[in-house]
C-alpha cells in the first residue's frame, strides 16, 4: 500500500507493516480515522487511491495552505480542469485544484448530455477533405468508448434516430452514418441500421408521419454530465489531489527565474468564497482550465494578452417524458436556420436543444424566451400533429456558454479552432481551452504533457485511460436489486441510487431515514414524483456540496428536470443542510432566497412564470367565460370575487376529500399572481386562457377545480400531483 503523510506528530508507517503490528481489525479502525485527518502535505505518487473517501473540504483547504509547493495547480473545476487534476495526480505529481464556484457549476453541467464523436463534424471532414476534423472525430470516438467504460453507472449507449423525408437522403445519410461506424472501428458501440416507415413509427410513434420515407438509427453515448464531472473531481481527491470548490483565484503569483531573469507564474492568491479568508498556493506550474473565463485568467498573467475565447450560448429545454420514447433519441440534422437539434430521453424526461448564439461571458447565463420558442418550433416540425407541443410543457430550461476559441499561435487568429488549444504564455501559464465534453480526458492529457515538458516536471505517462471513476469499479446492472433486498428501498429509488452513485449507493442507503410505512422501509423522498431521497442531501455534503443550489442542480438534478419540483423540495433541503452544517435561521433564509433566484433566472422559472402574469390577456369565447365563471362560483359561494384555501377546503369536504393545508397553499400560490393569499376571478380566467393556449400546463388548481366540479355529487379522489400535461 502506498505511503501516506499524516498530521505532524503521527508516525509515517507503511500500511502493510502497520497492519501486521496492529492486527487487521485495529488497522481498519486506524485507517478510517486516518482518512479523516487533514494532510499538511499533498500526497505522493500512488498506484491506488490514497483515500477510501475524499477528505473533507476543511482538510483539503489545510492541504492547500500547508503544502510548501505543488507541482501543478489547476484553476477551474469543470470537466477539463478536474480531468487535469486527475491526470496529474495519477502520474505522481503533487496536484491541486481550485474552483471559484462549485464543481461543474458552469458549462459542464449544462450540456446536451451526449458523449459523442460528432456526426456533423465527420460530414464536414468528408465534404471539405478536412483532416483536422477527421482526427477530432476519431479521437472523440475513442474517448467516448473510454468514458462509457470507466463510469458505466453514469453513462450508457443511446440509439438516435435520423428521420428521412426525401428518398435521395436515405443513401446519402446511410453512407455518412456507416462511415461514422467505420471510423469508430473497434470502439463502435453498435452497428447503425435502416428502418422502414412503419418500423420507424413503431419505435418513435409521435414522429411526423407525412412524407416520412424511413429512418436511420445510429448509436452514441449519454451521461449525467454534472455527476460525471463530480466523479472526476472526487476521484482526483481520492488519489491525493487537494481539491476545493468555492475557492477563487484573486491573482497569480510570480517570481523571477534566476537563470533567465524573467518572471514566471509560481502559484495563485486564493480566496475562500465562503469565509473570505485569503492565502497563497505555490506551484511549479499553473494550468488555466476555466472554460468561458479563460481570458480573465490570461489577463491576470498578462494584461495585454489578446482575447481568444468567443463564447456562444446553447439553450436546452426539458419536457415531459411522453414527448419521446424511453430509449431512443432523435436528431434533426438541418433546422430552419441550419443548426442541429437533438431530442433525447434523459432521466425519464425529454431534453431538446441546442441553440448556438454569440453571448457575453457571465457566471449566470439566462435562457431567453426567443431561444425556447425556437426549439419548440423545431420540435413541432418533427412531431405528429396529434401531439400538441405546448409552451407550458417546458419544465426547465437553461443556457450553457460554450467556450469557442481561436488559436493565438495561428496565423489566422480570427478563425475558430475546431479542436482544443493548449497555449503556453511567456511566463509559463498553461491554458487549455476549446474542445468538448467527450474529449475532456485527452485534453487533460495534452495539457499535463505540456506542463511536464515546459516546467521539467518529473512524471510518467498518463494513466487515465481505463481508470475507473468513483462509483464505477464495482457497479453492475443488477446492483440496485441488492439495495432493494438489503435496505428495503423502492425499486425506482434503488435504480436511481445505483445509476447516480454506482458502488457508493450502499453508503447513501445506510443514511436513509425510516419511512414508517410497511413499504418502502427506508428512503423518504424529497418530492413525490422524483426518486431523490433525503439521505442524498446528507451524502451530498460529503461530496463537497456547500449550498442549496449545489444540491438541487448538481448533487441531485431536480433543477434541471422540473423547476417547480425543485422549489417545493427547497425548504426541506435547506432544513437538512442547515442541520448538518449548523446554519442559523438567517443563513437558511439566505440559502432559500439564493436558490429560488437561481431557479427563477437560470433554470427557466422566469420564462415559465411569465406565461401567466397579472398582465396576461384573457382570450376566451363568451361561452368559455360563462363556463369558467360557473366553476369559479362553485368555490366562491359567498360571491366575494375571490377564493382562498378555506373555500377550496369546504368544497373538498363536501365530497369527502381530505387535503393537507400546506398542499392547498402551494396549489393556490401557483396562480396567485399578486401574492395576496387569494385567487381572484380575473386571475382564474387568465389561468384558463393560458391553459387553452398551451402556455401553461399541469396547473393543479385548474385540474382540481375541474375535477371537483365534475364530482360534487360523487365521492371520487381528486388528483393534485403535477401532471405535466394540459387539460
Amino acid at each position: 500500500m502506498a505511503f501516506q503523510k499524516a498530521v505532524k506528530g503521527t508516525i509515517l508507517v507503511g500500511g502493510g507493516a502497520l497492519a501486521t503490528v496492529l492486527g487487521l481489525s485495529q488497522f481498519a479502525h486506524y485507517r478510517r480515522k486516518q482518512v479523516n485527518l487533514a494532510f499538511v502535505e499533498a500526497a505522493d505518487c500512488v498506484s491506488e487511491p490514497v483515500n477510501r473517501d475524499p477528505p473533507s473540504r476543511e482538510a483539503q483547504i489545510l492541504t492547500l495552505k500547508n503544502t510548501t509547493e505543488f507541482d501543478v495547480l489547476v484553476i477551474g473545476g469543470g470537466a477539463t480542469g478536474s480531468g487535469c487534476a486527475l491526470d496529474a495526480v495519477t502520474r505522481g505529481l503533487k496536484a491541486a485544484l481550485v474552483e471559484r464556484d462549485d464543481f461543474s457549476s458552469g458549462t459542464s453541467s449544462r450540456s446536451t448530455k451526449l458523449i459523442h464523436g460528432g456526426v456533423r463534424y465527420l460530414q464536414k471532414a468528408i465534404m471539405k477533405l478536412d483532416i483536422e476534423q477527421y482526427r477530432m472525430v476519431k479521437e472523440a470516438l475513442h474517448e467516448r468508448a473510454n468514458l462509457l467504460e470507466i463510469a458505466p453507472h453514469l453513462s450508457a449507449p443511446l440509439p438516435i434516430m435520423l428521420p428521412i423525408y426525401k428518398w435521395w437522403q436515405l443513401p446519402y445519410y446511410w453512407v455518412g452514418i456507416k462511415l461514422y461506424d467505420l471510423v469508430a472501428g473497434s470502439n463502435c458501440l453498435k452497428s447503425s441500421y435502416v428502418l422502414s416507415k412503419s418500423r420507424a413509427l413503431e419505435h418513435f410513434p409521435m414522429l411526423q408521419k407525412d412524407k416520412l420515407v424511413g429512418a436511420i438509427v445510429y448509436y452514441d453515448g449519454q451521461h449525467n454530465d454534472a455527476r460525471m464531472n463530480l466523479a472526476i473531481a472526487l476521484t482526483a481527491a481520492r488519489y491525493g489531489a487537494a481539491t476545493a470548490n468555492y475557492m477563487e483565484v484573486v491573482s497569480l503569483l510570480k517570481k523571477t527565474d534566476p537563470q533567465t531573469g524573467k518572471e514566471r507564474v509560481s502559484g495563485a492568491r486564493c480566496k475562500d468564497v465562503l469565509t473570505g479568508e485569503e492565502f497563497d498556493v505555490r506551484a511549479k506550474c499553473v494550468i488555466n482550465a476555466t472554460g468561458p473565463f479563460t481570458d480573465i485568467v490570461r489577463k491576470m498573467d498578462d494584461k495585454d494578452a489578446a482575447a481568444i475565447c468567443q463564447p456562444s450560448a446553447g439553450v436546452h429545454i426539458v419536457m415531459p417524458g411522453y414527448y419521446s420514447p424511453e430509449s431512443m433519441g432523435l436528431l434533426d440534422p438541418a433546422t430552419s436556420d441550419g443548426r442541429v437539434i437533438f431530442f433525447l430521453p434523459w432521466q425519464k424526461m425529454t431534453i431538446a436543444g441546442t441553440t448556438d448564439t454569440p453571448t457575453d461571458v457571465t457566471h449566470h447565463p439566462i435562457p431567453s424566451e426567443e431561444d425556447i420558442n425556437f426549439i419548440l418550433n423545431e420540435v413541432r416540425n418533427y412531431l405528429s400533429c396529434d401531439v400538441e407541443v405546448r409552451r407550458g410543457d417546458v419544465l426547465a430550461a437553461w443556457s450553457g456558454i460554450r467556450p469557442l476559441v481561436t488559436d493565438p499561435k495561428s496565423a489566422d487568429t480570427q478563425s475558430i479552432s475546431r479542436n482544443h488549444v493548449v497555449d503556453i504564455s511567456e511566463s509559463g501559464l498553461i491554458t487549455i481551452a476549446g474542445g468538448k465534453w467527450t474529449t475532456y480526458r485527452s485534453m487533460a492529457e495534452d495539457t499535463v504533457n505540456a506542463a511536464v515538458k515546459t516546467h521539467s516536471l518529473k512524471a510518467g505517462p498518463s494513466k487515465t485511460v481505463g481508470l475507473f471513476l468513483q462509483g464505477g469499479k464495482d457497479w453492475s446492472p443488477t446492483l440496485y436489486i441488492r439495495l432493494v433486498q438489503d435496505y428495503g428501498l423502492e425499486s425506482e429509488v434503488a435504480q436511481h441510487l445505483a445509476a447516480t452513485y454506482g458502488d457508493k449507493a450502499f453508503e447513501v442507503a445506510k443514511m436513509a431515514s425510516v419511512t414508517g410505512k410497511r413499504w418502502p422501509i427506508v428512503g423518504v423522498r424529497l418530492v413525490s414524483e422524483f426518486p431523490y431521497i433525503e439521505a442524498e442531501v446528507k451524502y451530498g455534503i460529503k461530496e463537497y456540496a456547500c449550498t442549496a443550489v449545489d444540491m438541487i442542480s448538481r448533487r441531485t438534478r431536480l433543477a434541471f428536470l422540473n423547476v417547480q419540483a425543485a422549489e417545493e423540495a427547497l425548504p426541506r433541503i435547506v432544513e437538512l443542510m442547515g442541520r448538518e452544517l449548523s446554519w442559523g435561521d438567517s443563513k437558511k433564509k439566505e440559502e432559500l432566497e439564493t436558490a429560488k433566484k437561481f431557479l427563477y433566472y437560470e433554470m427557466g422559472y422566469k420564462s415559465r412564470s411569465e406565461q401567466l402574469t397579472d398582465h396576461s390577456e384573457i382570450s376566451l369565447l363568451p361561452s368559455d367565460i360563462d363556463r369558467y365563471k360557473k366553476r369559479f362560483h362553485k368555490f366562491d359561494a359567498d360571491q366575494k370575487g375571490f377564493i382562498t384555501t378555506v373555500d377550496v377546503q369546504r368544497v373538498l369536504e363536501s365530497i369527502s376529500v381530505q387535503m393537507d393545508e400546506n398542499t392547498l397553499h402551494e396549489i393556490l400560490n401557483e396562480v396567485d399572481l399578486n401574492k395576496n393569499g387569494q385567487v381572484e376571478l380575473n386571475e382564474f380566467l387568465q389561468l384558463m386562457s393560458a391553459v387553452q393556449k398551451g402556455r401553461v400546463s399541469g396547473s393543479r388548481l385548474a385540474i382540481l377545480m375541474k375535477t371537483a366540479e365534475e364530482n360534487l355529487d360523487r365521492r371520487v379522489p381528486i388528483p393534485v400531483d403535477r401532471s405535466c400535461g394540459g387539460l
